[in-house]
C-alpha cells in the first residue's frame, strides 16, 4: 500500500453544509451569488418538494431523473438547462441526480457533447454554478467531480471526471432523508460501505484518504440498522449522511475497485439500483481479496462490529449475513440473473479498467463469473 511519500490532490466543494436545517443555505447561497436563473434536477419525488430550496427568481425543474440514467436523459437535461439560461444548477436527489446536474452545469452553450468529455479532466470550463443537495445518504456524489452516464447500445457505464464539475455549494440536510423506506436506505448505505471499502483496500489506498474511508465504515456499521428500524432517527441519518460523504471523499483521489465493476453490469443490463447490486456482490469481492489485503480486512470488519477474521470464507459469510440481516437481497438470481447472463456479464465488468486495474487482487473473466455463480 501506498505510504505518504506518495503524491495525492485532494478536492473538495468551495462550501459544505452539514446537518438538519441546512438546506435552507440553498437559496440563500442563490440568492447572494447574484444568479437569477436556476435549473434544479430532481427525480418525481423530489420535484415535489423543491419549495424546500426556498430558490427565488426563475426556477426551472427537469423532475424526469431515473435510476441509472442515459445518454437519452443527459439530452434532455441538457436541452431544458440551454433553454432556460440556467445560471446556476442544483442536483437535488440521489446519485443520478446529482451527477447529471454537474453535466448540466458544464455541458450546455460548450460546444462539448458528452463523446467530447468521457475521461480525465477533458471539460473546458465551467458554465454554470453548482448546487449538490442529497436526499439519499450512499452516492456521496455531492462531495466528488465526477459523473456516470449509461450508454444504452454498450451497456457500458461512460465515466466523466473534472474539477469543473465540482459543486460550489454541497448542502447535506440529513433531515432530508428521512422520508427514505427502509429498502432504499439500506441499499444506499452499503453504497456508502463499498466506496469506503474499496477505498480502503485500493492499490491507490492513501493515508489521507484510509481515515474517511475507515470511519466511514465505522459510521456505516453503527447507524445503517438503526436508520433501517427507525427511519425517524434523525442521528441515524446524520450519521449515515456523514458516511456517505465521507465515502465521496474517497471517490476522488482514490475511486472504487472491482466491487463496483462487477455491480456495473447488473445495473444496466437489469436494472437493479445500484446499491442493491453492491450489497449483493460485497461479500464476495471482499472475499477474493483476502489473500491481498488480510490486515485491511480485519480492520474492515471490525470497523463493522463484526468479529475480526482473515479466513476468506468467514469474511464472506460474515459480510453476507450483515447485509442480508439488513434486507437486502443477496441472490442474483432474485433480481432476474440467470447462470448463461454469467458469460457476458463477466466479460463486461472485465473490461472496465478503470475500476479493475485499481482491485488489491487481479481478476480474470474466470475470477469474475466464478463470483457471479457463487452470488447466484
Amino acid at each position: 500500500m501506498p505510504d505518504l511519500t506518495t503524491p495525492i490532490a485532494l478536492v473538495r466543494p468551495g462550501r459544505i453544509a452539514f446537518g438538519p436545517g441546512t438546506v435552507a443555505e440553498v437559496g440563500r447561497w442563490i440568492r447572494e451569488s447574484g444568479c437569477r436563473r436556476t435549473l434544479v434536477v430532481a427525480d418525481a419525488f423530489n420535484a415535489g418538494r423543491v419549495g424546500l430550496l426556498e430558490i427565488e427568481g426563475d426556477v426551472t425543474v427537469f423532475g424526469e431523473i431515473k435510476a441509472e440514467p442515459d445518454t437519452a436523459d443527459l439530452a434532455a437535461v441538457t436541452r431544458v438547462a440551454l433553454e432556460a439560461g440556467a445560471e446556476v444548477v442544483v442536483g437535488f436527489g440521489g446519485g443520478s441526480a446529482m451527477d447529471l446536474a454537474k453535466l448540466a452545469a458544464v455541458l450546455p452553450g460548450s460546444g462539448q457533447v458528452l463523446a467530447d468529455v468521457v475521461g480525465v479532466e477533458r471539460v473546458r470550463a465551467k458554465r454554470a454554478r453548482l448546487v449538490q443537495v442529497p436526499t439519499t445518504a450512499g452516492t456521496g456524489s455531492e462531495a466528488g467531480t465526477r459523473a456516470l452516464v449509461t450508454d444504452p447500445v454498450s451497456f457500458a457505464k461512460l465515466a466523466v471526471q473534472s474539477d469543473h464539475m465540482l459543486a460550489d455549494l454541497a448542502a447535506i440536510d440529513p433531515a432530508l432523508t428521512l422520508s427514505m423506506p427502509a429498502a432504499i436506505t439500506a441499499a444506499t448505505g452499503v453504497d456508502a460501505l463499498t466506496h469506503c471499502v474499496e477505498a480502503f483496500t485500493n492499490k491507490k489506498a492513501h493515508p489521507t484518504i484510509d481515515v474517511y474511508a475507515l470511519e466511514g465504515i465505522r459510521l456505516v456499521g453503527k447507524w445503517l440498522p438503526r436508520a433501517i428500524a427507525d427511519g425517524q432517527n434523525l442521528e441515524a441519518r446524520a450519521g449515515m449522511a456523514l458516511a456517505s460523504l465521507y465515502g465521496g471523499y474517497c471517490l476522488g483521489p482514490v475511486n472504487t475497485a472491482a466491487g463496483h465493476a462487477l455491480a456495473y453490469p447488473l445495473g444496466t443490463r437489469f436494472h437493479v439500483p445500484h446499491g442493491a447490486a453492491n450489497a449483493a456482490i460485497f461479500p464476495h469481492v471482499l472475499g477474493f481479496n483476502v489473500p491481498a489485503v488480510p490486515e485491511r480486512t480485519a480492520a474492515i470488519l471490525e470497523a463493522l462490529g463484526l468479529p475480526a477474521t482473515t479466513d476468506p470464507i468467514a469474511v464472506r459469510m460474515a459480510t453476507h449475513d450483515w447485509c442480508s440481516n439488513l434486507s437486502c437481497t443477496m441472490r442474483l438470481r432474485d433480481f432476474g440473473v440467470a447462470e448463461p447472463d454469467l458469460a457476458i456479464m463477466a466479460a463486461e465488468a472485465h473490461a472496465i479498467r478503470r475500476l479493475l486495474d485499481n482491485n488489491p487482487r487481479d481478476l480474470s473473466v474466470g475470477d469474475i463469473q466464478a463470483i457471479y455463480a457463487a452470488a447466484l
